[in-house]
């Protein structure tokens, strides 16, 4: 199905409104208008009726890949259904009607919001406390480096360096860098885990800290934890976790009592506010002890006044990092993720784990008939796959089975990431789809496996059913044009 663009389905003279003679005066609006603000010439606009200008975009929603139509196998982006009761609450007028400066005493209900949920986190992460500042996960990753800076400073330490496991996600060095950190990269061993012996050798004096992914973006937990954190604290530095993984660990582990310092956690992505698109996030960072007199301001808080609880914005903390954004971070993601913990309780913490866990290790057993898998250790929540094999025995690509993918009705997985993997297929299933799904999924991937060996050509020209076929990527990042041509 192909939709004409909406400058070809116009027709001079049609309306989709009508607009009243103006109540603002007797005068014609085009005299109450400053002239320096009126066009010289009417604007280039299509011409349609607003039944045809609905049915244009829906056609075009139709066309468009999202998470109510099918699953997206995305590793690390952690892409799952999103409950739509999300949806109703942070709809709910005493929160769509809110306005940051307004006063704390008509906003109680919020900042409760805010505080209960901070204290949830706190608690399934193991830490002392919780800002909801930041804006998504890098921003989640820079708001913990800063806390990590200003913690040495306080102490006299100068440090300059940060460790960054070879397997970690890109914005980790990225954060160090806005933080005027040196990076520096940690190798993993054999098994796909932080190589120890490598640790042990860059862990110098002028280290702040270690970055760490747990699990990391193979699936694999880091069973040598507790030797890491040891060494880390010996030296002085601290540790900090990537927490864009915590889907595999909620319930069942928390990163404090593995001794970590700092923890940024995705509530786009475990937490279930929608992910993608560019919409909103949310990186809200946990900290241990020592470190809370440095979290950004305002701080909320909690009093009781005459038998009755108030809740306030605390700006008073000289050792505060500062603010990491304009008013409290992305009130409708806080919303979202407080329904999800509230709907589940603490069973259903631990069960989205225990599922997530479950759905990976069995799509896993599913799809190696097929394709390689370089580190052959049990996953938690998702896996790394390689498709080396068809890559040299067949020379089909992993961007190939990817585009093949899309002829079959699913979203391809991440793909060539991360890095440490030749022809990577990162795969997570995520805890809320059903075996039917998966097996769907399998079914398509083993396909696509038997059409690259006795059918190329098919792979290496997919995708053949979508609207839109094989696009030369790097000339759209280096030119990307998306105006309508002579509109």
């Amino acid at each position: 199905m192909k939709e004409a663009l909406i400058f070809d389905l116009s027709r001079k003279g049609r309306r989709g409104i009508c607009l009243g003679t103006p109540d603002v005066g007797s005068k014609p609006v085009e005299q109450l208008i400053p002239e320096k603000h009126l066009r010289t010439e009417p604007a280039s606009l299509p011409e349609l009726p607003e039944s045809e200008v609905v049915r244009h975009f829906i056609r075009l929603s139709n066309l468009n890949y999202h998470v109510d139509k099918n699953m997206y196998p995305l590793g690390s982006c952690t892409m799952k259904y999103n409950p739509k009761i999300n949806d109703y609450t942070s709809a709910l007028q005493g929160f769509t009607g809110m306005h940051p400066l307004q006063p704390e005493k008509t906003a109680q209900g919020s900042l409760r919001l805010m505080y209960e949920l901070s204290e949830m986190l706190a608690e399934i992460a193991g830490m002392a406390a919780v800002t909801l500042q930041p804006a998504a996960g890098a921003h989640g990753e820079l708001t913990g480096i800063l806390l990590i800076k200003k913690y040495h400073d306080s102490l006299g330490s100068k440090r300059n360096k940060l460790l960054v496991v070879d397997s970690a996600h890109g914005t980790n060095p990225a954060s160090a860098a806005i933080a005027n950190y040196d990076t520096i990269s940690v190798n993993s061993n054999a098994e796909g885990r932080t190589d120890i012996g490598d640790l042990k050798e860059k862990l110098t004096a002028d280290v702040a800290a270690l970055m760490l992914t747990n699990p990391n973006t193979l699936g694999l937990f880091e069973k040598d934890i507790q030797v890491i954190e040891k060494l880390v604290h010996d030296n002085g530095s601290l540790l900090y976790m990537d927490g864009a993984n915590m889907n595999a660990l909620m319930g069942i582990t928390r990163p404090g009592d593995m001794g970590f310092d700092v923890v940024h956690y995705n509530l786009h992505k475990t937490f279930s506010a929608p992910h993608g698109g560019g919409g909103p996030g949310s990186g809200p960072v946990g900290v241990c002890e020592k470190l809370v007199p440095f979290l950004p301001v305002p701080a909320i808080e909690k009093t009781d006044e005459n038998g009755c609880e108030r809740f306030s914005m605390n700006m008073d903390k000289p050792q505060s990092i500062g603010r990491m954004m304009n008013f409290y971070g992305n009130f409708g993601v806080l919303v979202r993720a407080y329904t999800y913990l509230r709907m589940l309780g603490a069973d259903g913490v631990k069960r989205v784990s225990e599922n997530a866990i479950i759905n990976a290790n069995y799509l896993l057993s599913r799809l190696l008939e097929k394709y390689e898998l370089p580190y052959p250790e049990p996953v938690m929540h998702e896996f790394c796959l390689s498709g080396d094999r068809q890559k040299k025995q067949h020379n089909v690509r992993t961007l190939d089975i990817a585009k093949r993918l899309l002829d079959y009705g699913f979203h391809a997985p991440t793909i060539y990431f991360p890095l440490i993997v030749s022809e990577a297929l990162m795969i997570e299933p995520t805890e809320t789809e059903t075996r039917e799904t998966l097996d769907a999924f399998a079914e398509a991937m083993l396909a696509i496996a038997d059409e690259a060996e006795n059918n190329p050509e098919l792979v290496l020209n997919s995708p053949l059913e979508t609207p839109v076929k094989r696009l030369d990527e790097a000339q759209a990042s280096r030119k990307l044009n998306i105006s309508c041509p002579g509109c």
